[in-house]
């Protein structure tokens, strides 16, 4: 998988977090999400203590909240859907402020966002304290088909190739004086993207036939075994487990 692939959502850090194995975090991510999925959504406090014990995680990892908030708009979508939940659901019916809003409606909206903002809060973090060199290795350390984990690895190399092939066919279309202002001009974008598929529809090509010479048969080589001791285990899942504490609370009180 070559060499490391910094992306935007990774903080550089030397935090426990940060030097926890991969697989170790996949793996307590992919739990924490599952428990809080698993909450029911009247238990309100038990979200709150989900969000307490991200928060510890964040100070824990060195991530500043500005940083995990501002990450965090990438959710705006699933909030614009909730909020037009209330206004659309059936059954009863609640007036508020002069609005009638359902009450299936509300807990609906409750739930997406709760649930939501907490898994995306911990995805942003797991991005956060992980690069994706290491989550590729973690997903394959955990067993993920191999053939998704190299389709995944080629998507993350090869989409800022492409992004900047984009930028230089831009720029020599500005240096010629194309502007693009209105539906006449959209058959040149459409030529332009269609040279771009082609090009990387060969590079591809290219890409596979130089594998192929250096003895590629289906799959990659594992360059880094990465491992994890029991005490890193037990470091990772401490907030799956703690998570699960609250939830077992929720359903029974």
């Amino acid at each position: 998988m070559g060499a490391g692939h910094a992306h935007k959502l990774y903080r550089h850090g030397h935090s426990p977090v940060h030097a926890l194995p991969p697989h170790t975090k996949l793996a307590a991510t992919f739990l924490f999400v599952v428990v809080v999925v698993s909450t029911p959504r009247e238990a309100m406090w038990a979200f709150a203590g989900y969000a307490v014990l991200l928060a510890a995680v964040a100070h824990h990892a060195r991530v500043p909240a500005r940083f995990l908030l501002g990450r965090l708009l990438i959710e705006v979508p699933f909030v614009a859907f909730a909020v037009l939940m209330p206004f659309v659901a059936e059954g009863e019916r609640v007036h508020v402020l002069g609005l009638s809003l359902s009450v299936n409606g509300l807990w609906g909206a409750w739930n997406v966002l709760a649930k939501g903002t907490l898994g995306v809060a911990a995805s942003v973090l797991l991005a956060a304290t992980t690069e994706l060199r290491e989550l590729l290795l973690g997903l394959q350390r955990l067993r993920l088909p191999p053939l998704l984990v190299q389709i995944a690895s080629f998507m993350i190399r090869y989409g800022d190739v492409i992004t900047d092939e984009m930028r230089r066919m831009r720029i020599a279309r500005e240096s010629r004086g194309f502007e693009a202002r209105g539906v006449r001009h959209w058959g040149v974008l459409a030529k332009s993207a269609g040279a771009l598929f082609i090009r990387s529809y060969e590079r591809g090509e290219r890409v596979h036939l130089a594998m192929v010479s250096r003895g590629y048969a289906g799959a990659m080589p594992v360059i880094d075994e990465v491992t994890a001791s029991r005490a890193q285990w037990r470091h990772a899942l401490t907030l799956p487990c703690a998570a699960l504490v609250v939830c077992l609370l929720g359903w029974v009180l």
